[in-house]
């Protein structure tokens, strides 16, 4: 039942024709045949740029770990470094903004006219 037969091909095919006529249906195939190269290229290209970004990815260099100990706040010899020029401590607690006084709306707009 699902298989295709020659005469459902040549229905089609007329069908076609008779929607598209004669001139348009090999300008669409030839867009479409080009439409296919253009999407396989760029599907061939995005696979060789993620190649790339792999091999980009890796490491070019090993870290190696800090020589020396590390100081923590608290322990003796341990100096904070001073903050960088132009620098404010923020201030502590919360400090609301400046008050601006109330303009009621309708009454700015009955002054303007």
């Amino acid at each position: 039942m699902g298989a295709l037969k020659p005469w459902h091909i040549i229905v089609f095919v007329v069908v076609l024709v008779l929607l598209f006529g004669a001139k348009r249906l090999p300008d669409a195939a030839r867009s479409l045949g080009r439409s296919l190269r253009i999407i396989k290229a760029e599907t061939k290209g995005l696979v060789d740029d993620n190649n790339d970004v792999a091999e980009k990815a890796e490491p070019q260099y090993s870290r190696q770990p800090i020589q020396g100990e590390v100081q923590q706040p608290g322990q003796p010899g341990y100096q904070q470094a001073p903050p960088p020029q132009g620098y404010q401590q923020p201030q502590q607690g919360y400090q609301a903004p400046p008050a601006q006084p109330f303009v009621d709306p309708v009454q700015q707009r009955t002054n303007d006219r």
